[in-house]
């Protein structure tokens, strides 16, 4: 049995329903948490491992919940920096479809890495493109990625069926066929899906959005994905082109087309819904349907501003995300928990959302949205994933009255000192433990050269 201790807890988050703790030691066991008191009785030995934590603050590990990882290797683009989310997309799938099966392994453990040095512990991830060059088993590198890195993961065999010449905006070569992609998605539920309780793998079944795949497919998806008790998820509400797009396709507004495809429930998350009416967010909280809040990206192409205050008293279910690094240009977990706080308050003033609020969408919330029992929460008994700040450094200094909400306020170095996932330390004095870092960051750089290269050829 491999065991931590974590002494002298400046402070512990349980949770945002309960009173933070000072000065205890958390117990970790194997891949769960196994006490938390003072002053743990704890005889040293094997591979056992004590961390003094008299300067930090112990927060449960944060769930990113919709991303694109391969985005990481054509991050900051000129060509696309100030332009809108259709624009944008037909430039950059001019890119993606050189992916490869190096860029897709190397991309995922680009992400997971940021997301893991910000506090992050369980990630979903929307990979849609699939080109017809790649031979391998994307969502296998993927899940070998999440592996080498230490992450628990949850990625989403997402699809794209309408192309170009289908009305639709990617080019042929990184589409499906539908017997295609519900044929590969059944595989990968079959392989890779884990509903046990301290599971690190788990899969989603998501169609891109409802311009880039047929409305049988949705329908189809949806059969798939309940038959075998598995999540849905979409692009959906992001843009007033998109509402614009949907009516003059399909003769409705997104969010009907969902209804009419049974897409929508307790069992289904959309990315972004910024333009929902409000009749739309009564039915979504009356059929229990999540969102997946991607603040940074709605801010980087100027989609607009989610009505998450409104949501959260009607009890719909409210996840953060990061989103695909060509939207946001970063993995940064805390740094969305902030500007999640400061957009909220742009639209609906100074006291729309409290920090806790926040610390819930980014754990709780997050777990419930992607269904991972006892991780969100540092309780007995529940999953050991952890992000752990120093914060005794200069740019929190005159902070600490509140040292959790420290974390969102203060800061420009945004990383953990440590991050443990599932009872393993994924992060260790602020360097990833899996992989070289600099390996890697070399790696990527030379990938997304090449990919910008063939783009421009």
């Amino acid at each position: 049995m491999s065991r931590i201790l974590l002494k002298n807890c400046y402070y512990i988050l349980k949770s945002v329903h309960k009173e933070a703790l000072r000065g205890y030691d958390i117990l970790i066991e194997d891949n769960r948490v196994a006490k938390i008191d003072k002053n743990i009785d704890f005889a040293r030995s094997g591979n056992d491992r004590i961390i003094d934590c008299s300067t930090h603050v112990v927060v449960p590990g944060f769930v990113n919940t919709h991303h694109h990882f391969y985005q990481t290797l054509t991050r900051n683009l000129p060509a696309v920096q100030d332009a809108k989310l259709f624009d944008w997309l037909v430039y950059l799938y001019e890119i993606w479809k050189n992916l490869d099966e190096d860029a897709i392994y190397y991309s995922s453990q680009l992400a997971m890495g940021e997301l893991l040095k910000t506090g992050c512990t369980t990630s979903t991830d929307h990979h849609y493109v699939y080109p017809h060059s790649i031979k391998g088993d994307i969502m296998g590198l993927q899940f070998k990625a999440a592996d080498d890195v230490g992450m628990r993961f949850s990625p989403t065999r997402g699809s794209m069926s309408l192309s170009k010449k289908d009305g639709g905006l990617p080019p042929d070569s990184v589409v499906q066929t539908d017997d295609e992609i519900l044929r590969d998605s059944e595989r990968v539920i079959k392989q890779y899906h884990d509903d046990s309780e301290f599971s690190m793998r788990k899969i989603v079944l998501a169609p891109c959005s409802p311009f880039s795949v047929t409305e049988d497919l949705m329908k189809e998806s949806v059969k798939l994905a309940r038959k075998y008790g598995v999540r849905l998820h979409t692009h959906l509400a992001e843009t007033k082109d998109e509402n614009d797009f949907c009516i003059d396709m399909y003769g409705r507004r997104p969010l009907k087309l969902m209804e009419d495809t049974e897409f929508i429930g307790e069992d289904v998350f959309y990315a972004h819904g910024i333009h929902f009416n409000d009749e739309e967010l009564k039915l979504l909280s009356d059929t229990k349907t999540h969102i997946a809040h991607c603040p940074s990206s709605n801010m980087r192409l100027g989609s607009g501003i989610c009505r998450v205050t409104e949501m959260l008293p009607t009890d719909i279910n409210v996840g953060l995300a990061v989103d695909g690094s060509a939207s946001n240009d970063s993995s940064d977990m805390l740094g969305e928990m902030r500007n999640a706080l400061l957009l909220q308050r742009v639209q609906y003033g100074a006291d729309a959302v409290k920090t806790k609020d926040i610390f819930k969408m980014a754990s709780e919330n997050g777990a419930k949205l992607l269904n991972f029992e006892k991780v969100g929460q540092l309780q007995e008994g529940w999953a050991a994933d952890l992000a752990i700040f120093n914060i005794n450094r200069i740019e929190y200094a005159g902070s600490l009255s509140d040292p959790l909400a420290a974390l969102i306020f203060s800061g420009y170095n945004h990383g953990t000192d440590y991050t443990i996932v599932n009872g393993r330390i994924a992060v260790d004095k602020g360097r990833l433990t899996g992989i070289d870092e600099q390996k890697l960051t070399d790696k990527a750089n030379m990938i997304s050269e090449r990919m910008i290269r063939e783009r421009e050829a």
